[in-house]
């Protein structure tokens, strides 16, 4: 039976009012550094908790599940991917998972227009020459991008994210089109304007620019590989803010440095924060930190959604965003 303040270890730190609410709530320890958990002091914690509340940079696998204290009933992930978790491997050994999904929604389509936009305008470019004290005032010719108004985006993956930002883009005069496992149902697609592909193929060899809002899974794994990369039209952009995995990051890199494909938006990598070191040489790529969802309104609303998931759980019902293994 748990207990009314569950025993709770928090991977990360977390934005002050959500760890002064858990404190409030729960016998919690808390990260006093903002550096990740080593594998050792993951295993430590996962001995000492009932509630490990990790984030999406914490590998949490079968091997580490096995070294789980008796205690451990539930993992309360900051985030709404789990692709960093096993979670099959955790629901046979009675532990719980739960995560904080639709949260980031808007904040990581935002960033997705941000990027749209920084590479075709060549924001960081300008923003260079800026800082580097090196304008020597305006010209007809310098810094020409291109307009995004009529280009044609297609949207790879068509969840709460993709849906945001095909709604983002249409307000940009964008033409919205998508792949997905499923079409959308109309009273969703028709509002959007949004043309579907069945064929992912015959989509990416007809975008201007292409939008990767897809989880990472099996199926996803280099879901952009080096034959389909080689279909992009020359002129093309690619950006991704949903997770590195989907691209072949190397063939990517190949396209780009060849002249291929005319530039790409990356807040996500491949081998997740080691960066291809080929990546910072090319001039038609703009890299961000992952901070697509990295706003405080949403970092807040991320810990609400993890106190409410233990806070259900301690009462002994089940948690609002429990993952189920076989929608993973």
């Amino acid at each position: 039976m748990a207990s009314r303040r569950p025993s709770v270890v928090v991977t990360r730190r977390l934005p002050p009012p959500v760890e002064q609410r858990l404190a409030e709530l729960f016998d919690v320890r808390l990260r006093d550094t903002d550096a990740p958990m080593t594998r050792a002091e993951l295993a430590q914690a996962m001995r000492d908790a009932e509630v490990l509340v990790p984030s999406v940079t914490d590998r949490i696998d079968a091997a580490l599940l096995a070294r789980a204290g008796d205690a451990l009933r539930l993992i309360a992930q900051y985030g709404a991917g789990v692709d960093n978790i096993d979670v099959r491997s955790a629901r046979s050994r009675g532990i719980l998972v739960a995560n904080t999904p639709g949260v980031v929604t808007d904040d990581t389509a935002d960033m997705t227009m941000a990027l749209i936009l920084a590479v075709t305008r060549r924001i960081p470019e300008g923003l260079a020459t800026m800082q580097a004290g090196r304008w020597d005032g305006w010209a007809p010719t310098a810094f020409l991008g291109g307009r995004i108004s009529g280009r044609r985006l297609g949207i790879l993956g068509m969840g709460r994210i993709g849906q945001a930002v095909a709604c983002r883009a249409r307000a940009f005069g964008m033409q919205i089109h998508y792949h997905n496992r499923s079409r959308l149902r109309p009273e969703v697609e028709t509002p959007l304007e949004a043309t579907y592909w069945e064929s992912l193929d015959a989509m990416i060899a007809r975008m201007d620019i292409l939008s990767i809002n897809c989880p990472h899974t099996p199926e996803t794994f280099h879901l952009l590989n080096a034959r389909r990369l080689k279909m992009v039209k020359r002129n093309a952009v690619i950006v991704n803010t949903s997770r590195g995995e989907v691209i072949d990051e190397n063939a990517l890199v190949r396209g780009l440095a060849a002249g291929e494909i005319a530039g790409a938006g990356l807040d996500v990598y491949e081998q997740g924060q080691t960066l291809n070191p080929r990546l910072r040489d090319l001039p038609n790529v703009v890299l961000l930190p992952h901070m697509g969802s990295a706003t405080l309104e949403g970092r807040i609303e991320q810990g609400e959604k993890v106190i409410i998931n233990i806070k259900t759980y301690a009462d002994g019902h089940r948690p609002p965003d429990l993952v189920i293994p076989g929608m993973v």
